[in-house]
């Protein structure tokens, strides 16, 4: 089982060096890394390139933890079956871990939120709407996206510990606290990740989240 838990973790680790907003900077000419705040994330891709190329790196970024948990599942369905969902959350932080933290950019990634997203989707997706509510409830009055991506771990924590005592995630009990700590390091993680938003919205100097129009940024290239 602790074989299990590593490859589950090496996997998404593997499958979250996947360069999505990278790439698709490239396809517009631009380095994520060298506009906005110098993240290749959703929001920045957004906040740089436009809602289409924002939305393509969500899918993408999401996709990478998606992909990873479903193999998990695939190889450990039939073997594990009362662990096999705490295995795909390995294989989902794993993806995050790769995503924050790849290797060939010496460790200095992205937060991990669409990530992170793509594991709720694959978790549970009875999770999904009160996540969804949350964010918004977090960003429309606001207007800090990091506010709102707090708000989606956080009730994704909460929210898996409910459903596993209640006996929705099919988990056996002796898994149970163990899925709940990874869970709850998943959720560390994406505050640890926020650690200057956080100061920023404590001190009330957050950016709010300001979308540059895609024909702007065309604009901008001519």
């Amino acid at each position: 089982m602790i074989t299990a838990r590593v490859i589950g973790l090496v996997l998404g680790y593997l499958f979250g060096l996947f360069p999505t907003g990278r790439l698709v900077g490239k396809a517009y000419q631009t380095d994520l890394r060298k506009e906005g705040s110098g993240n290749t994330g959703m929001t920045n891709s957004i906040r740089v390139l436009g809602w289409k190329a924002g939305v393509i790196v969500f899918f993408g970024d999401c996709l990478k933890a998606v992909a990873a948990m479903v193999i998990i599942w695939l190889l450990y369905r039939n073997t594990f079956p009362e662990a096999v969902k705490m295995l795909e959350l390995y294989a989902g932080i794993g993806a995050v871990l790769g995503h924050n933290y790849p290797f060939y950019a010496k460790f200095k990634g992205g937060k991990g939120i669409a990530c992170s997203v793509g594991i709720v989707f694959a978790s549970d997706w009875r999770m999904v709407p009160i996540c969804a509510v949350l964010f918004f409830l977090a960003v429309a009055p606001t207007g800090f996206m990091s506010l709102g991506s707090l708000a989606i771990l956080s009730g994704f924590f909460v929210q898996t510990i409910v459903f596993g005592q209640m006996g929705f995630l099919k988990v056996g009990a002796d898994f149970l606290i163990e899925l709940y700590v990874v869970t709850g390091i998943l959720t560390g993680l994406a505050f640890f990740q926020h650690r200057e938003n956080i100061k920023r919205l404590v001190t009330g100097t957050e950016n709010k989240f300001r979308p540059k129009k895609s024909e702007e940024k065309d604009a901008g290239r001519k």
